[in-house]
């Protein structure tokens, strides 16, 4: 308790701080009229300022500790029990698709037998709101109405980038092109417009955000992470977390969050999906555990468990991460939920229990607080024995329930847990895709363009080929109104392809379009199956021809669609047939611009040379096509950068953060691993200078600050947007230093010849690192600070 309350009056002091003595200083404001066009204009001066602004859990609107504790008094055994069970839509429903409706049967043995505490995900796709609406009512009708206690369900959604299981929801760009914009406050403001269309669906808990590091870019779930660097993962996250739960939960606009998955799950050894990882404790702590710890801070209401085993313990068995870590240390009070069947899998998977039974009581005595089983009642069944029988105490029983209730005493659901049927018309306003389509603009990064091809002329003559530039499937990924996003006619007829939207831009009569090649499921069947993409040719003799009889190319490549286990591969490099459709056109001359449009950096080294521009475009949505073509034809400035590195070989695998002999030639004659593209890499049609780099004191005594400043100018000729990274290096450390480690950012807008002069505070707790015994380590010694080219140093005393 001392510890909680001391870091709170550490944030309070910070805040305070910031709002008395500002971090950066600033010349020359921003345009108004740029304001007025611009849904997110004003400049993020410091990431760590914003950070401490929206890092603070709000306090309850009311305090719901009494009503929970009477309600729990009240509650039998079983009727605990229930409230910790998890089934999914198909255990009350029946029918499929359009025609799903609640089985009143199945409702009322999982809700009045079982007392069964929360519902999640669809059937089989997205549906309209109007029969979420009518699902939800009925839910919880017989739960309010039918059972003893009237103790509503929390109905629970992945919501991942967007209500993206609402029909005519507003969808956003996947984590990893948010990321790619390094702009917090407009991931909070997507993150209240998917809140609020959830929660308009009467849903009140978003399975969201994912805090998974991507320091493995072969995971399948890659795109869903905010990248490699724990740094921006903690800011990027915690606008998520605050976005989605806003300053009260119980507010109609807002929904429980869900970090997820804690931890360790991203950086499998193998790269496969739920397959084991291999993490010290100190590296864990390093690199994957700070995104958590800022969503904990931020006021994340839930944890969803990791569904892989870190060091050979299965996530949901890990008593040291789930108990003494997550509660201990980051003080999370929220609950805690399983994957899908994950205690079973316990037995099946990874056989440390020998039945379900005991894989139960296992999960339950760690940390679990409730198991989506989901699709029957064996964790409740067996829980009951186990606490019958002594072997599971009664007390954790209510500590788990106290947890759940809590939240639904916080979501407001016990005062109205049905859907409001005035909130309908918040669904894909206006608004909302205007600001998605600015996040798509910002998410794009132009990594390559030689002798200023782009932009292209509005005039010029265009081949548009490849596999990605005639459908949203790619555009979108996976988690999009299908669990693989694999289901075309369910996407929005009114959103323009890669393909539409630049012959809307510059007329049909200018556009040639040949396919080249195409990704296709390897095997059909309904849109639950889990098909792997391949890629086919189709004609790349035709593009080719296309080509000669056009000024540039702009060749769509990437991956369709895939989600969890079914997207993974064993190979990065990209597929055969776009490689051979990328060497045929570059050998007709024509400059070429490729367009990536892909969740994980597929690698492109066979042909990246002979193309003379190219575009990361990641997913970033249905509004996708439009933010591309406005980049590729100037109508927007890119100011995207990777928030990953970018590998130029399959075992070429390293992070910017690497050690300076992961790249080194050797005398051996070894090649060195040379990066496609550095992590934080990202041109502009217009270049910035930096200059005066200052720092405040050669060396740093006890608790002083470092302030850091440094002159950004605007070099060229048209406005733009710089993200301005500010990175520390320690030179010497009793564990082999990172090559560098990003410690702050800020995204400022210039208009030409304009300067900033940006101001950063470092404090000695930035210059830590974690030591072989898990606690941070602050040893003094000499420190470089790298901003835009420009180097620093100085000693901390």
């Amino acid at each position: 308790m001392n510890r909680r309350k001391l870091s709170f009056a550490l944030i309070l002091l910070l805040c305070l701080q910031s709002t008395l003595f500002p971090s950066v200083n600033t010349r020359h404001s921003t345009a108004r009229a740029r304001q007025a066009a611009d849904p997110v204009a004003e400049d993020l001066l410091d990431s760590e300022v914003f950070f401490q602004r929206i890092a603070r859990a709000p306090q309850p609107k009311r305090d719901n500790a009494q009503r929970v504790e009477e309600l729990l008094k009240r509650m039998t055994l079983r009727e605990k029990i229930g409230q910790m069970t998890q089934l999914e839509i198909g255990m009350v429903t029946t029918g499929r698709d359009q025609d799903l409706r609640i089985d009143p049967a199945k409702l009322e043995k999982a809700i009045v037998e079982y007392g069964v505490g929360s519902i999640l995900n669809v059937r089989d796709q997205a549906l309209p709101i109007e029969k979420w609406h009518e699902i939800i009512r009925q839910i919880q009708e017989v739960a309010t109405k039918r059972t003893r206690l009237g103790i509503p369900v929390i109905y629970g959604i992945d919501s991942i980038h967007g209500a993206n299981y609402v029909q005519g929801a507003t969808l956003f760009p996947q984590e990893i092109g948010m990321a790619a914009t390094w702009n917090p406050e407009l991931m909070r403001r997507l993150a209240a417009v998917a809140a609020r269309e959830t929660r308009a669906a009467g849903i009140p808990w978003s399975f969201s955000p994912v805090l998974d590091i991507g320091r493995q870019p072969l995971w399948p779930r890659f795109y869903e992470t905010f990248g490699e660097d724990p740094y921006l993962a903690k800011v990027m996250g915690a606008a998520y977390v605050r976005g989605m739960e806003g300053d009260d939960i119980s507010s109609p606009q807002h929904v429980a969050a869900c970090m997820k998955h804690y931890v360790g799950y991203s950086f499998p050894l193998s790269g496969r999906d739920r397959t084991p990882a291999w993490i010290p404790e100190h590296y864990l702590r390093e690199y994957f555990l700070p995104s958590f710890a800022a969503a904990v801070q931020a006021g994340a209401h839930t944890v969803m468990i990791n569904s892989a085993e870190v060091n050979g313990i299965p996530g949901h068995i890990n008593r040291h991460l789930l108990t003494e870590v997550l509660r201990g240390e980051l003080g999370f009070q929220g609950f805690v939920v399983s994957d899908w069947e994950d205690i079973k899998k316990l037995v099946s998977q990874w056989r440390v229990a020998a039945n379900e039974k005991e894989a139960t009581r296992m999960a339950v005595m760690a940390g679990i607080d409730m198991s989506m089983v989901p699709s029957d009642y064996s964790f409740s069944d067996l829980l009951l024995q186990l606490v019958q029988e002594g072997a599971v105490p009664e007390s954790r029983i209510d500590e788990a329930v106290r947890r759940i209730l809590r939240v639904k005493f916080d979501l407001g659901l016990f005062d109205n847990p049905f859907p409001d049927p005035s909130l309908r018309n918040q669904l894909g306003s206006r608004e909302a895709q205007q600001l998605s389509l600015q996040a798509a603009r910002e998410s794009i990064t132009l990594l390559k363009n030689e002798k200023d091809l782009l932009p292209l002329s509005k005039s010029a003559k265009v081949l548009v080929t490849g596999p990605t530039a005639d459908s949203l499937i790619p555009l979108n990924n996976g988690w999009t109104y299908v669990w693989q996003g694999s289901e075309e006619s369910l996407y929005p007829k009114d959103k323009l392809t890669i393909r539409q939207a630049i012959e809307a831009k510059v007329g049909r009569s200018n556009v040639v379009y040949v396919p080249g090649t195409k990704i296709v499921r390897a095997q059909g069947g309904p849109s639950n199956a889990t098909p792997t993409d391949i890629d086919v040719e189709v004609d790349i003799a035709a593009a080719a021809r296309a080509a000669r009889d056009v000024d540039a190319v702009i060749l769509c490549l990437g991956e369709g669609s895939y989600a969890e286990t079914p997207g993974n591969i064993t190979d990065l490099t990209l597929g055969e047939p776009q490689l051979r459709l990328a060497e045929a056109l570059a050998a007709t001359g024509k400059p070429i611009v490729l367009v990536l449009v892909e969740g994980r950096p597929r690698v492109i080294s066979r042909i990246a040379d002979k193309m003379q521009a190219i575009v990361m475009a990641y997913n970033p949505s249905n509004e996708g096509g439009q933010a591309i073509a406005d980049v590729l034809f100037g109508d927007f400035n890119p100011c995207g950068k990777l928030p990953f590195t970018y590998p130029s070989a399959p075992n070429a695998l390293v992070t910017y953060d690497r050690k300076a002999f992961e790249t080194e030639a050797t005398s051996f004659g070894n090649v060195p691993f040379k990066p496609q593209f550095e992590f934080g890499h990202g041109l502009s049609y217009t270049t910035f200078s930096y200059s005066d780099l200052r720092l405040s004191r050669a060396r740093l005594r006890g608790d002083e600050e470092l302030e850091v400043s440094v002159t950004v100018t605007n070099s060229g000729k048209r406005a733009g947007q710089e993200v301005v990274q500010l990175y520390v290096r320690d030179l010497v450390a009793s564990l082999t230093p990172p090559g560098k480690r990003l410690k702050r950012f800020a995204k400022i807008h210039l208009e030409p010849g304009q300067s900033k002069t940006l101001t950063f505070r470092l404090r000695r707790d930035d210059l830590a690192f974690i030591g072989l015994d898990g606690k941070p380590v602050v040893e003094p010694g000499d420190f470089e600070v790298m901003v835009g080219g420009l180097t620093g140093k100085f000693t901390l005393e």
